[in-house]
Parts: C-alpha cells; structure tokens; sequence
C-alpha cells in the first residue's frame, strides 16, 4: 500500500463503516485509476467529493435524506434576509447625522459599514446573473469585508456598525453559501429584487425620520422583528411542502434557527437582562453565545431522533460516487 492509497483510505473514513466494507475498495481504486503516476496526495477536489459523498450516505443511513435540501431552501431564505437587511443598512449609510448633531461619521456616510453594505448589494446581483460557484466567491468577498470590518474601523478610528448588526449579517452569508447550484430565474432574483425593495421602503422610512440608522430601533425591535418574519416565511414553507410529503421545509426551518436566532439577540439579551438600562456588552455577548449553542444543538438533535425512527438501509444497490455501478 502506498502513500496515496492510504490518505485515500483516510479520507474514506467519511463513509459509514458498513459502506466503506461494501464499497471502499471500489471507490479507492477508481480514485487510484485515475490519478497521476508521481502522485503522493489526493487532489483537492476529490477530497472534497469523498467528503460530501460520505455525508450524503451518513444522511441517507440516518434517514434524514431530505436534510441538506433543506439546508439549501435555508440558504436561499438567508440570501434573501443578508440581502434585505444590506439595502437597509446600506440606504441609511447615505443619511449620516446633521453636522449640528456634533456625532462622527465618515465623510458622506454614517460609517465603514458602507463598503461590506456595497459588497452584499453586489452579490445579490451576481446571484441574479452569475452561475452558483461565481455567486459564492461574491459572497465569501461580501462575507471577508464584512468580518475585516471591526479591526479595520479600530485601525482607522472611524466609526462602524454595531457588532450585532454584523454577527447575524455573518451567520447568514454563512449559510448562504450553501445556496444550490441550479435555480430556477425566479429563485436567482430574488435577494436583488429583495434589496431593491429595501433601498426604495428604507428611503422612504429615512425621508420622514433621519435618525433611523443603527443604534435606535435596529438593535431592539428591528432585527428581531426580521428573525421573526424569517421563521414564519419558514413556518408557512415547511407546512405547504409538508402537505405534499416534502420533508426539505421542516430541515429548512430547523436550520434557520440560528440565524434568526442571531437576529433576535438584541431583543433576547433585553428580556433577560436587567428591567432598566441600556443592553451591556456582556449580556449581548452571553445571549449570542447561547444561541450559537441552541441553534445548532436543535439540528443535531433533530437528526439523531429522526435517525433513530428510520431503520438503516443496507449499501447494496446504491449507486457507486464515483463510477455510477450498482451491485
């Protein structure tokens, strides 16, 4: 056995045991087959097929098949929302305070935030007219500004948007990358015609009342109020596809927990802290912590009781991943 065909073997770990019994040789010696005489390493893509083929056959011996169209519904429903809230946030970046007002801004808009703003915008665009693997590297350079923002506002001394106006935008630019790689046009539309709507209703809101900018309703009621909206549009999807015996609604809605939990920590870390006062950094830090916990504890435990409800099906007659055969 060589060095190839041993970090093959590694990687093949990714499979279920009864799988890899059946399996494994086959898969190997296919990979084996077609690599390059003076190869020591696998190639990065066939890693990362390996990988996802052993998930997928983890998810289908747990019985949980419909999980990760699930989290792809979920991925779209989060490009929407990452989407909206960036026209919001990045029509109020056009209306700093009254210089009266004696509060910092930078130049023309209330802060950096303008730039990772721009940068959604942007991959809500490329979503609309690019093919899926061009839309993620959109929104990973989206997802890159958006992070690098709290060092960079610190090294410049120039004012940002609140942590936790960024962490949800994080989350659900996270989850958007698993957006699946063929949509209807209708789907690809749908976070740039979200922000669009967006810019125009933020404007209008902005025209009456110019405050309307991060650190007043946003932090409490607003963000809140869209992780709610969030869960009901996913409440209504997994009903309707559940009436049809489509399971992907119900995983949907179980993954937009998080982030619609991300969403809610404002008004979250409000009830639970102290009757009067202002929210303390601590106890948003507490509240979000919490829900990067719960979020992800409700889908594992999800899987392992409906993985536990389903028997397991046997490898035989499964298709091969990497030849297609069946036994």
């Amino acid at each position: 056995m060589n060095d190839l065909e041993r970090r093959y073997l590694r990687l093949l770990r990714a499979y279920p045991a009864d799988y890899r019994r059946a399996r494994g040789a086959e898969i190997v010696g296919t990979y084996l087959d077609l690599a390059a005489p003076d190869q020591r390493w696998p190639a990065p893509a066939d890693a990362a097929d390996l990988v996802r083929g052993g998930l997928r056959q983890r998810l289908r011996a747990a019985g949980v098949t419909d999980l990760i169209p699930g989290v792809r519904l979920a991925a779209l429903l989060a490009l929407v929302t990452a989407s909206t809230l960036a026209g919001v946030w990045g029509a109020a970046e056009l209306h700093p305070p009254p210089v009266e007002w004696g509060v910092p801004h930078v130049g023309p808009f209330v802060s950096l935030g303008v730039v990772a703003w721009a940068a959604w915008l942007l991959a809500a665009v490329v979503i609309a007219v690019a093919p899926s693997r061009v839309a993620r590297w959109a929104i990973t350079l989206a997802l890159l500004l958006t992070i690098a923002l709290p060092p960079v506002a610190a090294a410049l001394d120039a004012l940002r948007p609140p942590l936790m106006v960024l962490l949800p935008q994080v989350v659900l630019g996270l989850l958007g990358l698993a957006l699946p790689g063929r949509q209807s046009r209708v789907i690809r539309l749908a976070p740039a015609l979200s922000a669009l709507l967006a810019v125009v209703a933020t404007e209008f809101l902005v025209g009456l009342d110019p405050a309307f900018i991060y650190y007043g309703a946003a932090m409490e009621v607003f963000l809140p109020t869209v992780g709610g909206l969030l869960l009901v549009v996913g409440a209504l999807l997994a009903m309707g596809l559940a009436l049809g015996g489509d399971g992907r609604g119900g995983w949907a809605l179980v993954t937009l927990l998080t982030p619609a939990g991300f969403l809610a920590v404002p008004g979250l870390a409000d009830n639970f802290g102290p009757a009067y006062g202002a929210i303390t950094f601590a106890e948003l830090a507490v509240t979000a912590a919490a829900v990067a916990l719960a979020g992800p504890a409700v889908l594992l435990l999800t899987i392992l009781f409906r993985s536990r409800r389903t028997p397991t099906p046997q490898p035989s007659g499964q298709p091969c991943p990497t030849c297609g055969a069946r036994a």
